[in-house]
């Protein structure tokens, strides 16, 4: 096969602006906004759409929620190859009183938004919660926090509190009861009316493609009743392979601290013993999910499509689900009871030994899991998923970069759009970033992605997708090292004098861009990154 011959940067540049009748800088906003079709993104060229990109959410209500981030932090953003930004909005922040919104927060909200239209990169917004209230943690204001008057309590890893505090479960409960705040109006309702004014300022945002409606919603103080659940089973399974009698209460105690709770993981490491761990509690999280989750979600649905029919809406599952429990959430029904067909999986995978010093050792196995049955359900409800969180790695820590590949692989395997979890000023530096979460993907897909695999260590890549005859704008794929790529290495299949390369002003990434042929055919691509898992991360101005 003849080696492609690759066009002057000039020239390219040219190409790619004719090619396509819309600058680089402005690809998204110019054209029409982002939308689904079965269980992909589409943009306005009918294109596919792989969304890949972070998280940017502050939590310090001494910073107002908003971080120190600024127009160069969104250049970047671009130039590291993120098309998307699921960027969090704290409750507290937008209402700090009953019905009174903040425009001075939300002025700042626009401003990180204009960021990225600046810079080609897409929005979704994220109404974000950790042990439900700015109280315990981040989200809800204190108005909206029905405890009762109960006490915190705090475990040995953050998250624990979800499980002991009985401020925490009261307030969840409460919040799913609907009961009433200070103005008589419930504390459910004041959050889908928050929503719905969020949705006014947004909807003729192109920018801002969708709302993710909330963030690791939990059962509340029927969660009480889990944990026991799983520490049934996984005595019982430890007593059956043992021939030693073992205990829920004894499994519970080896669980109240982290290094004996890791202990007590490693006997679970595989897929088959970890299912029959986190499946004793399917039936209790699917009549939470099915009944109060649902109900709540469909209620916010409602109260953003009388403002929004165009906006994609993004769901997370259950609290529990994150570590591989099958979500039993529906897509929502529009007033007329049909489907909403722009409607969105944001589902979160982690391991249990997230937010632990032990994370480098998380389960192949149980991530496996994890993933796979995210994939599953996506395909049940026929709809897109994002992988909204993930990774959590911290910093420069052994073992990081490798589980970074490990997470990506699962993605590659299932086609999953991803939101790193999460970004923050210096993140850049740290090597799971470099060389991990920061790599070549197919960006935009003149058609139907078959499969794409990037090894890290060899530098290799290879994508397929069906090329549609009725798709005129090109497939492009980003790389973070274009200077790294072989000119003489690339193969296309069918070869054609149809590749550029178009890079990324004030770096050495760009995209290898292929001009579609106008006919429905396979299509194949592959080279070499040379130096493979090295990869530049220049941010000159």
């Amino acid at each position: 096969m003849r080696r492609t011959q690759l066009f002057s940067v000039a020239l390219c540049l040219a190409f790619i602006m004719a090619a396509c009748s819309v600058s680089e800088k402005n690809k998204y906003v110019d054209s029409k906004p982002i939308t689904i079709q079965g269980t992909k993104f589409i943009d306005g060229f009918g294109r596919q759409v792989m969304l890949n990109g972070v998280n940017l959410v502050n939590k310090n209500p001494k910073e107002n929620y908003i971080g120190k981030e600024d127009a160069e932090t969104f250049a970047n953003f671009n130039k590291w190859g993120f098309n998307v930004i699921r960027l969090g909005i704290i409750w507290d922040g937008l209402e700090p009183e009953p019905g009174q919104y903040d425009e001075n927060y939300l002025k700042k909200i626009d401003q990180q938004i204009q960021w990225a239209e600046d810079n080609g990169v897409y929005v979704f917004l994220d109404m974000h919660q950790d042990l439900f209230s700015v109280k315990y943690s981040d989200g809800a204001p204190k108005w909206a926090t029905l405890d009762e008057g109960k006490p915190h309590v705090q475990g040995a890893v953050w998250s624990d509190a979800y499980l002991i505090s009985p401020a925490v479960q009261t307030s969840w409960d409460n919040f799913w009861a609907n009961a009433p705040v200070s103005t008589g109006k419930g504390v459910q309702d004041h959050y889908a009316a928050a929503w719905q004014h969020v949705a006014k300022r947004y909807a003729d945002n192109k920018t801002v493609i969708g709302f993710d409606i909330m963030n690791e919603p939990f059962a509340g103080s029927e969660a009480q009743m889990f944990m026991p659940y799983m520490f049934g089973a996984y005595a019982q399974l430890m007593t059956e392979e043992t021939g030693k009698e073992m205990t829920a209460e004894e499994v519970g105690m080896m669980w109240s601290d982290p290094e004996t709770r890791y202990e007590a993981l490693n006997q679970v490491s595989s897929k088959e013993r970890w299912s029959k761990v986190v499946d004793a509690v399917y039936e209790l999280n699917s009549a939470f999910e099915s009944g109060p989750l649902q109900a709540f979600y469909q209620k916010v649905a409602h109260a953003v499509r009388e403002i929004d029919t165009q906006k994609i809406l993004f769901f997370n599952h259950s609290y529990f689900c994150n570590s591989g429990v099958y979500t039993a959430l529906e897509p929502f029904k529009l007033a007329d009871g049909t489907t909403d067909p722009l409607v969105a999986y944001a589902a979160h995978g982690y391991d249990l030994l997230v937010d632990t010093d032990k994370l480098s050792n998380s389960s192949d196995d149980r991530l496996e899991l994890i993933f796979e049955r995210i994939y599953q359900s996506g395909k049940r409800m026929n709809v897109p998923v994002l992988v909204g969180e993930w990774g959590a790695l911290g910093g420069e820590t052994p073992g990081r970069t490798e589980l970074a590949h490990k997470n990506l692989k699962l993605f590659e395997k299932f086609l999953f759009n991803n939101t790193y979890w999460a970004y923050g000023r210096g993140t850049e530096n740290y090597s799971y970033f470099k060389n991990g979460v920061i790599r070549p993907f197919p960006e935009l897909i003149a058609g139907e992605l078959s499969s794409y695999d990037y090894d890290p260590v060899s530098g290799e890549f290879t994508c397929k997708w069906n090329e549609k005859a009725d798709i005129n704008a090109p497939t492009k794929i980003y790389i973070p090292n274009l200077s790294e790529v072989s000119q003489e290495a690339i193969k296309l299949i069918p070869d054609a004098e149809g590749i550029i390369i178009e890079p990324i002003e004030g770096s050495d990434a760009g995209y290898i861009t292929i001009l579609s042929q106008g006919k429905q055919q396979q299509r194949n691509i592959s080279f070499t990154i040379e130096k493979g898992n090295v990869i530049s991360l220049s941010t000159d101005k």
